[in-house]
Parts: C-alpha cells; structure tokens; sequence
C-alpha cells in the first residue's frame, strides 16, 4: 500500500532558513551560504521520508519565501516596477518583489486560505508577459534524484495561480486574471517537458481553490486547463491535490472527469463531506485516490483504529491497488519534530504528532492496510487516545458552566458608539487625526537576550524587570519624541502576541521548538490549547500600569483578542472550536476590566486573525462571523463610556466582512490597508457607513522601506475622501516587531509630520 507527503515544513528543526534568510537580508552571508543551507534543509527532509518508507515523497515545495511567488518567478510575471530584464530570475528581484526594496514597495501580501501561512499575491494584466524565468521545480526534482530519491514535483496549478491573482493597479475594471489562462499553459507546458526528460513519473498539481464556490466558467477553467495539458502530459502521472475543506459536488464532476489526471487528492479531516461524496457518487476506477486522513493542520496524534477503519471502507469503492495513504495538506502549517520538545510533560506528548511524526502515521497505516500493522504501534496510540479523553486535565466544570451561561445575551455595550466616542474626546482630548502605533517595537538583539536569560533563569526577576522597564522608557520617552498622541508601551516583554497570553491562561501547554512559518522567515510558535481555559491572575496589568506612570499621555493597554488567540494556537479538536472560544473571552474580559480598574483609558484588543478563520465555503460563513464577533463583544461588554476599546486587524480581505467588522462594535479599528493598495478604502467608496473611529494604515511595516512624508501625507488625503475627519486615525500597518529602529524612527516622523501638515490644512480650510 502506497504513501504520499503533501508538502513538508521549510524553516528546519532550528529553524535553520530563518537566519540564513536574515543574514543574507543582512548582507553578512552570500547567496552561495544561503543556498548551501537551503540544500541541506532539502536533502535531510528527503532523506527523512525516504527512510520511513514513504513512497511519494514531494519536491519543489521548499521556498525561500513562499510557493505562490515561486510560481511568479517561474511564470516570468514580474510587475514592471522591477525592471526585470528577462533569464532566470534571481534573489534580488525574487526578494524586492516579497519584501520591497530602498525605493519600491512590496507585492501585496494576504493569508493562505484560512491558515496563518501567507503567500506574494500576483498581480496580472492583460499585457502582462509571461516565459519560463525559473527553473526552480526542475532543478530540486535532479537535486534529489541525485541523491537517489525520486520525488514528485510539486507545482501551483494554473488556474489556482490565477485565481489567487489580483489584476494589477491601473488595468481596466472588469479585467479577470483567469482570461490569462491560454497565456501561462506554455510556460507550464515547457516546465513540463524538462520534468519529463529529468525522468519524473509523477507531477502534482496544488488545486487548493476547487475547495471553494466556484461558478461553472470557473470550473470549465479546469476541464480547459488539464485538456490543453494532456498531451504534454502524457506517460505521466498527473495528481491534482486539494486541501482545507469539502470539495463541492459540481467540483468533484468536475475533476474527476479529467482524462489527463491520474490521481485526486482530498482533505478527508476538514473534508468530511468529501467522504460521503466519495461513498455516494462513486470514484473512477481508473484513477487513484490519495486519502487526507492525516491531519496536516493540527498537532495532535490522530486515532489511528478510526483512520484505518476510514482507509478499508475506501478501499472497498476505489480497489486496494488504487488506494493511497496521505496527510490532509501540506505539513507546513504544523510543528517540525516532537523529538525536539525536552519540556513538554510526558501525558501530554503522547497526545500529539508534529511533521516527523505524521510522516510516521501516514506510513504506519499503509502498511497496516497491506497487512503489516504494527500491533505495539497501535496499541500505544490507543492507550494515548483513551489517556487524553479521560484526563482531569483537560475538562474544567466550572469553566464549562460560565461558558454556556453565555448563551442567550449579545454583549453589547450599554450606549451607541458614537455617545461613546463623544464621552471618550472629553476624557482624553486628542486632536484631529490623532496619531498612535499598533502595539509592537522593534525588538532588539539585547531584547531577546533579556528574556531568553529570564527564562533560562540566568538573571533574576529584579533583573528581568529593571530591563524591560529600562526599554518601555525608552520607548515612551521615543514616542513623545516623535509627538505621537496615544502611545504603547512597545511589548518588550513579549516574544509573541498570542504565545505571551497562553503562558498565562490555564489548559494551554508550550513548546520549545514548535515553530511555524508565517511568512518569509516569520516564524511563530502557536500554543497548544488542550484543555478549558481560564486566567488564573492579571496578565498585563503591571506593565500597562508602569507604562502609564512614565507618561500624561494616554497609554493602551495591549490584548490579544480571543478569536485570533483561538485561530493561531493548535486547538484542541475534542470539541466545537466557537465552545473554545468563548472560554478564551471570559479570560479576556476579567483582564480588561481589570486594566480599566487600573486606570488605562485606551484598552487595544488584537482581531489579526478574525478575517483569517472564515470558512472556505459561503454557506459557513454565518455561524463563524456570529461567534467570532460575540467573542469579541464578551470582552469588553462591561467597560465604562470613557473606556476606549480598540480592535487592529492585518493582511486579509476585509471587504466582504466589513458588516461584521461594524458589528464587533469597537471604538477604534486600525486595520492593514497600504501593503493591499487600499483595497479597504474601495468598500467606502460604495457606500458604506462606518461611524466609529478607524485608521486604515498609511504605511507597510513588512518592508525595510522608509516613506516620505508626502506619500503618508497622499494616502491620508484618499482616506479623507471617503472618511470623516473626525473618526480617522493615523497609524501604520501593524506592529513594528520585525523592523529596525532606523527603519521605525523616520518612518514614524514622516507619519506624524504628515498628520501634522495635514490639521493644519483642514483647519484653515474651515
């Protein structure tokens, strides 16, 4: 019985490309050095799967940045601010186009699909040229071939690359990426042709947008696509794989009657209804059937008597031969190795499966199904399974009871926001576009050696504390500096936003090398959240509190809010994720209040994620955006009018949500808006109402990039135009954690200059 890999994770164990990335960035290694470790990151994953018996083992999956502007350069689609002169595209366009450089800007970037992975949106037109500028795919197919393994290229198909595309600025309304699809099937046709003569028997094609509601021109796109590929396809095996969600009926017709496809590969955990379709509509008999049923998004160990009753029931529709055994996605949206995790208690490891261990289920069932089940393997799994049901650990009564109590109010708060941002101007007094930072600032070298030496428990407490209180002042004393309004304290205390909380919240377990890609070398390390959560004491009060005393100025206090707690955490998958949730506002809410007892004024809570966990399909969308907002009305539902509540959100699309964006009924909204071209100032010019305060960034903190005054000053004005001048703000993208402070201070002087020049217009022009 055969197995198959997805995709696996890039940053290394150590997260080994992150620094090299960031060195080269740096200019302290050679593109040589970062290649070399690049190379070796490859060749140890191969190996790696190669040894625990997998059969298709994928290539082309490793990315210096992420696989959706793989497939860019490899297309040629370079926007013509690059300048690209054509030949094979290198680092130094690759990269300006992910990160901008001294006087460009960045490509848009956005979310994966629901996943906190993020990808280089195309931007395409109906000029746009495209020719085989990267030989990318071919060249990892030979590298490992050379080390005896043959893999399974992997590449973006073509109508999800165009779907995922964006027409570029200044192309005609009306224009659609996908009309360019008979322009980008040469390309693919040529990559192709090398895969072939390299000697590759199988090519998988990542279809990942067939998961969603697609019309039928939308699907004709792919009977299209894999028609005018079929004959440079053919003596291949050609696997189109999916993931994330249920494929639709008219998509799973639509795919399985492909002549040229050999394979179909199906999210079979989030994809439940997949199954049934499977069972009910039938599967073709000359095609192969790659099973997701081992979760590519979730740490925890899957049930493997349950999978492996999943696997004989298909193999009785699609035949032993036909059938094969793979994780649901790729398995870069999960923790490397649990081999590395040395803190983590011994009940609550057996719980769980990162990447390395994945692989082994995926295998462990194959050769179970073909007869070879390892009975001690199993066996163990079970004891774990039964082990975290019976946990006293995991269930909480009284949680459990203050959660359900919930039902039946909707939290709001008792007045309008419009009484209230009347009651929070006389309190706080700000001028016109008052000016603040989304939280975050720059945190240095010394920073993070600080708290590593803390928590290593190399320094004391007293220590700890003098150095973080030394930073918030120099923070503080840097922000008045600049004379921005309302301040933040910088989080000199936090390596991670959501990791920080969950240290502090009961039923969350850490790692110690659970690293998770999240864009470029952004890497995160979300929490486990295994049992019911509550707060057992204060988490950011005292740092808030001193903040506050070193400044007259108003000083938010800074949470993360519970649904992007919930959406970038593993969560446990025992019960309902909305049950979770709730449990995690209650926490949130006991800390605002106390935060406002304390005399903080302006109380930010972080939404980054709420836009991130929308479901896939439109039918689902109702019942999540219902909880996620009353999550985030729980928290702050017993504020006075005085207290104002700020929410931030970054890099999604929040135009299709700006209803239930108005709904979450925050004072202040900060939310990316530079990096996306404006997209969000788009949904005010069609009309709609937005009556609280608002500051839709004016600048792109992903990229080293300093702007002037005058285009901060440019991009308030197109604000003005369909904004009121008194509800908008002035604020950067989002947190300012990954740049430098010679980045941040003329940035920040540029934006406040900005504001300034522009008060003084509109007040003379009264």
């Amino acid at each position: 019985m055969a197995s198959h890999i997805v995709g696996y994770p890039r940053m290394g164990p150590k997260r080994e490309l992150k620094f090299a990335l960031e060195s080269f960035w740096d200019k302290k290694s050679s593109a040589e050095d970062l290649q070399k470790v690049a190379a070796d990151l490859r060749s140890s994953i191969w190996k790696q799967m190669a040894e625990a018996g997998i059969k298709y083992i994928p290539s082309n999956t490793f990315s210096y940045y992420d696989q959706v502007l793989d497939t860019t350069a490899m297309l040629g689609a370079v926007p013509d601010r690059y300048v690209w002169n054509g030949g094979e595209i290198g680092f130094d366009i690759y990269f300006s186009m992910a990160r901008g450089n001294a006087t460009l800007p960045a490509m848009e970037m956005t979310k994966w699909f629901d996943t906190n992975y993020h990808f280089i949106v195309p931007e395409l037109g109906p000029n746009t040229k495209f020719s085989y500028a990267s030989h990318k795919a071919v060249s990892e197919y030979k590298e490992a071939k050379a080390l005896g393994i043959d893999t399974v290229p992997v590449l973006v198909g073509p109508v999800s690359y165009l779907l995922l595309s964006k027409p570029a600025k200044g192309v005609e309304k009306g224009f659609i990426p996908l009309s360019l699809l008979d322009k980008i099937l040469p390309v693919y046709t040529e990559v192709i042709a090398e895969l072939k003569a390299a000697g590759a028997k199988w090519i998988q094609f990542d279809e990942p947008t067939l998961v969603k509601d697609l019309d039928s021109h939308q699907l004709q796109a792919f009977t299209h696509a894999y028609s005018a590929l079929e004959s440079s396809l053919s003596g291949l095996n050609v696997l189109i794989e999916t993931y994330f969600a249920d494929v639709p009926a008219a998509a799973y017709k639509t795919i399985t009657s492909l002549k040229a496809v050999t394979g179909l590969g199906f999210d079979l955990i989030r994809g439940e209804k997949t199954l049934d379709l499977i069972k009910s509509a039938g599967f073709p008999a000359n095609k192969y059937l790659f099973a997701g049923v081992v979760d590519g998004r979730n740490i925890w160990a899957i049930d493997l008597a349950s999978s492996l009753g999943t696997l004989k029931e298909l193999e009785t529709i699609v035949g032993k031969d036909k059938l094969v055994v793979s994780t649901s996605c790729s398995l870069q949206h999960t923790a490397v190795d649990l081999v590395n995790e040395t803190k983590l208690d011994d009940e609550i490891k057996s719980w769980l499966a990162f990447a390395a261990q994945k692989v082994v289920e995926v295998n462990a069932l194959a050769k179970a199904l073909a007869g070879h089940k390892d009975e001690a393997f199993f066996a163990a799994n079970a004891a774990a399974q039964a082990s975290r049901k019976s946990s006293p650990r995991v269930n909480n009564a009284e949680v459990q009871k203050a959660a359900a109590a919930l039902k039946g109010s909707d939290h709001r708060r008792a007045t309008n926001v419009s009484s209230r941002l009347e009651a929070q101007q006389k309190k706080l007094n700000l001028p016109l576009l008052p000016t603040t930072t989304i939280g975050s600032f720059p945190q240095t070298i010394e920073l993070r050696r600080l708290r590593r030496e803390y928590k290593a428990n190399k320094i004391s407490e007293e220590v700890y504390v003098k150095g973080i209180k030394e930073e918030i002042a120099q923070v503080v004393k840097l922000q008045e500096e600049l004379d921005i309004d309302v301040l933040v304290h910088g989080e000199p205390e936090r390596n991670d936003m959501v990791e920080y909380f969950g240290e502090q919240l009961s039923g969350f377990a850490f790692t110690v090398n659970g690293w998770v890609q999240s864009y470029g070398s952004r890497c995160v390390k979300p929490p486990i959240i295994y049992g019911d959560v509550s707060r057992p004491k204060a988490m950011t009060v005292f740092w808030s509190s001193m903040a506050q005393s070193m400044t007259s100025r108003p000083m938010k206090g800074m949470l993360t809010g519970p649904v992007t707690i919930l959406n970038w955490s593993f969560v446990r998958n025992d019960q309902p994720r909305f049950e979770t949730c709730y449990q995690i506002a209650l926490a949130i809410k006991d800390e605002v209040e106390d935060l406002e007892a304390a005399g903080i004024t302006v109380i930010q809570i972080d939404e980054a994620a709420l836009r991130e966990g929308l479901p896939l399909r439109k039918s689902e969308e109702a019942f999540y955006l219902d909880w996620a907002v009353h999550s985030f009305r729980i928290t702050n539902c017993g504020v006075k009018d005085s207290t104002q509540i700020h929410t931030h959100m970054c890099y999604s699309n929040f135009n299709d949500i700006i209803h239930s964006i108005i709904d979450m009924d925050a004072d202040v909204i900060t939310i990316e808006n530079s990096r996306s071209d404006e997209k969000l100032l788009s949904v005010f010019r069609e009309g709609v109402k937005y009556g609280a305060g608002i500051g839709p960034g004016v600048y792109d903190i992903h990229s080293p990039r300093i702007p002037s005054m005058e285009e901060i000053s440019d991009r308030i004005k197109k604000m003005l135009a369909v904004l009121e001048t008194n509800i908008l703000w002035v604020n950067p993208d989002c947190g300012l954690k990954t740049r430098k402070y010679a980045e941040v201070k003329p940035a920040l002087a540029a934006m406040v200059a900005a504001a300034k020049l522009l008060r003084k217009e509109l007040a003379s022009a009264k």
